[in-house]
């Protein structure tokens, strides 16, 4: 009796990144997804450091007067 894909359970996607999680078993469009959801996180950080240097500076210029 042939079975349909669709009717298997659904694996859970994990949703926090996990260093150095084995990658073995993922899929290359569940790496691609990976590797964007990585790249965003980056870019959230850099910003973040952006937004702390700009207050670090402001209050540097301010006390300098």
């Amino acid at each position: 009796m042939p079975f349909d894909p669709d009717d298997l359970p659904r694996k859970k996607k994990l949703t926090e990144i996990v260093l150095g999680q084995d990658l073995y078993a993922m899929s290359e469009p569940d790496l691609n997804e990976r590797i964007a959801e990585m790249e965003a996180e980056i870019a959230r950080c850099r910003e973040a450091i952006k937004a702390r240097r700009a207050t670090k500076d402001a209050a540097a210029s301010f006390f300098k007067s």
